[in-house]
């Protein structure tokens, strides 16, 4: 995690030194300008990891005047606040130079407008206890106010279209991995369909993440419940990323009439393979002939070309929400309440409209209700921890009971529950004796590796103060 962090960093400061030197081809100013914006994001994304998942880190600007100076070695790690002064100020030159529309799949300037907002929102809580700094609030709401009204992106209709692979695209995708499904070069491949997906799901052999699954305790969330044949299935999210009994998908091996995930596992495998009752749907495409359908060409082994969304129009509705209410309990702000009645709607399968009119619309906001909403739409999509990161900010002790507190354990007996029809409970059972984890205020961030602390002793010691102000582009 380190390695590549650092790697892209180094990267993003090796294009913006490249094209100040006009060492490539001529091209207008605006290409350079866009790419060099482009860079900036990218740079400002790595950090914005980096001081999540380390804390306190060095600010590496230019990596060739370090190296050249030899002080590359010798870096202090700058104060977290300093961390984010520095997003803030590369993500704010990144807006100057970034257009307002660029082709589609690139980074435009409300890529960076929907990044600050969600950089502000997590700052807002720093060094701060059991509230949020005001500004910070109000800095979070205004840029992502301004995707909102300005950028002209609008929700997928569907929600489990978003991560289909003819939506790689799609205009809500603000900030994104994208891939080729090929393995020459390697790594140009997203292979988290062979980490996740059942045994056998693909016709390559190279699917193994069928004995893993999603946690009981997100299956709570959507009010879901694996020792039941019949599914609720009234939020549509929750069918678009756990695979349970009874879940059939049209999008998955089309060209077999579907993928029923009930018949595959007792009927082909013989087996349920997760010990929670559910397997992952979010990041597969499904079979080769899936693959030719949504891209126009097939996959390979490990490889598919399946975009990974890092920051979604929905995330910057529900950032809005969640910087309006800010630090009081509830909100009936008329916009806060659209942004979150919007992606709900969507998620229960109606038109915002028509959704007014149901007994599912919120009419008051609390952080509760957008805490919630955030960990329906972004389920495994990476986000979740560090949401937890930042409660941990200003309110350690809640961030903690909720780790503690989550139902992490298995089922016992499933199969012979889904084979028979018949619930027994002395056989099918959720185990109760799993220990909670053991959170600490410590776990919030990983030490360095030890690779690291070897090149530069200065990462053992405290963070200074660094003057921001030296830095420009």
């Amino acid at each position: 995690m380190s390695a590549s962090l650092w790697s892209v960093n180094a990267y993003c400061n090796g294009i913006i030194e490249n094209i100040d030197m006009k060492t490539g081809p001529e091209v207008s100013e605006t290409t350079k300008l866009t790419v060099k914006g482009e860079a900036l994001v990218w740079k400002a994304m790595t950090y914005f990891y980096l001081v999540r998942v380390f804390g306190e880190v060095p600010i590496v600007h230019n990596n060739s005047a370090e190296i050249a100076s030899g002080t590359y070695n010798d870096k202090y790690k700058a104060t977290i606040p300093n961390v984010y002064d520095y997003i803030v100020m590369t993500l704010e030159q990144a807006i100057e130079w970034l257009p307002e529309e660029n082709a589609p799949g690139r980074i435009d300037r409300y890529s960076a407008y929907g990044l600050l907002s969600k950089v502000y929102l997590t700052r807002s809580g720093y060094g701060m206890d059991g509230s949020r700094d005001q500004s910070d609030l109000d800095q979070a709401a205004a840029y992502a106010l301004k995707v909102i009204e300005e950028s002209g992106r609008e929700l997928v209709p569907v929600f489990s279209d978003v991560f289909r692979l003819e939506n790689n695209q799609s205009s809500e995708s603000l900030l994104a991995w994208h891939w080729r499904g090929d393995r020459d070069p390697w790594t140009q491949q997203n292979s988290l369909q062979s980490d996740l997906a059942l045994t056998g799901f693909s016709e390559f052999g190279d699917t193994w993440g069928g004995y893993a699954g999603p946690s009981v305790d997100l299956q709570d969330a959507f009010g879901e419940n694996a020792l039941s044949l019949e599914r609720r299935n009234r939020d549509t999210r929750r069918k678009a990323t756990m695979m349970m009994y009874g879940d059939v998908y049209d999008y998955f091996w089309a060209d077999k009439g579907g993928f029923d995930w009930a018949d595959y596992v007792l009927n082909v495998q013989g087996e349920i393979q997760t010990p929670t009752g559910a397997n992952q749907v979010k990041h597969l495409v499904g079979n080769n002939n899936d693959h030719v359908l949504g891209l126009g060409y097939g996959m390979a082994n490990m490889a598919t070309g399946l975009s990974t969304h890092l920051l979604r129009l929905s995330d910057v509705y529900l950032i809005y929400a969640e910087a309006v209410l800010g630090n009081q309990s509830s909100t009936s702000n008329a916009k806060a309440l659209e942004m979150v009645n919007r992606v709900r709607a969507r998620a229960f399968g109606k038109p915002y409209e028509e959704f007014l009119e149901t007994t599912d619309f919120l009419s008051v906001l609390t952080f509760d209700d957008i805490w919630k909403e955030r960990r329906l739409e972004l389920a495994t999509e990476g986000d979740r921890w560090y949401d937890y990161v930042r409660l941990h900010y200003y309110n350690p002790s809640r961030a903690i009971n909720e780790l503690k507190a989550q139902r992490r354990s298995t089922y016992n007996g499933l199969m012979a529950f889904y084979e028979s029809g018949t619930l027994d409970p002395e056989v099918t059972y959720y185990n109760e004796d799993t220990p909670a984890p053991n959170v600490t205020d410590s776990h919030f961030k990983l030490p360095f590796p030890d690779t690291d602390l070897t090149m530069n002793k200065h990462l053992l010691e405290d963070a200074v103060e660094v003057d921001i102000s030296q830095f420009s582009y």
